[in-house]
């Protein structure tokens, strides 16, 4: 378990990065190119403010990286949404589960009515599992949405916590 999880600052990217871009280039679990440059992926992981970017760290490591938002912008913006990556060797420890009890504080403190997750790849069973433990649902799943590398085309599952 992470001992801090805490703001991201500036000086974090260089050990944000790597993590992204081993997340991404797996590509088992996040819909992202994995042809995306670092200057595109610190575009779309910094999110700006009011949204969270958080990191996960033991001491000096950083174990993983998380950001929160609102799922929509407008009408939209009362549901809460986020995404978050855990190192490989940090995989497990619970740092996912350490991010998701962030999110769920962050978003109740901050008034959201619900927490909606987009696209959950339907083969990232431990995900699943650590958001159903946390109360969220899936609402449907999008039939082969994901091209899996070694599953093939797999499910989307669009998953909701009512807060």
């Amino acid at each position: 378990m992470p001992s801090t999880i805490r703001e991201a600052g500036a000086g974090d990217w260089p050990r944000i990065w790597p993590i992204v871009q081993d997340v991404v280039t797996e590509q088992q679990t996040f819909p992202y190119d994995p042809a995306m440059t670092e200057s595109e992926a610190r575009q779309q992981w910094l999110v700006p403010a009011p949204a969270r970017v958080a990191v996960a760290v033991d001491g000096d490591r950083v174990l993983g990286t998380a950001n929160r938002y609102p799922n929509r912008p407008g009408p939209g913006s009362h549901v809460a949404s986020g995404s978050l990556m855990v190192a490989r060797d940090a995989r497990g420890s619970g740092v996912g589960r350490a991010f998701e009890v962030d999110l769920v504080g962050w978003a109740r403190r901050t008034g959201f009515a619900a927490i909606q997750f987009n696209a959950v790849v339907e083969t990232n069973a431990p995900a699943i599992r650590l958001y159903e433990s946390l109360g969220f649902v899936t609402l449907g799943v999008a039939p082969e949405a994901f091209r899996h590398p070694v599953e093939g085309r797999v499910g989307l599952r669009i998953m909701w916590l009512e807060l």
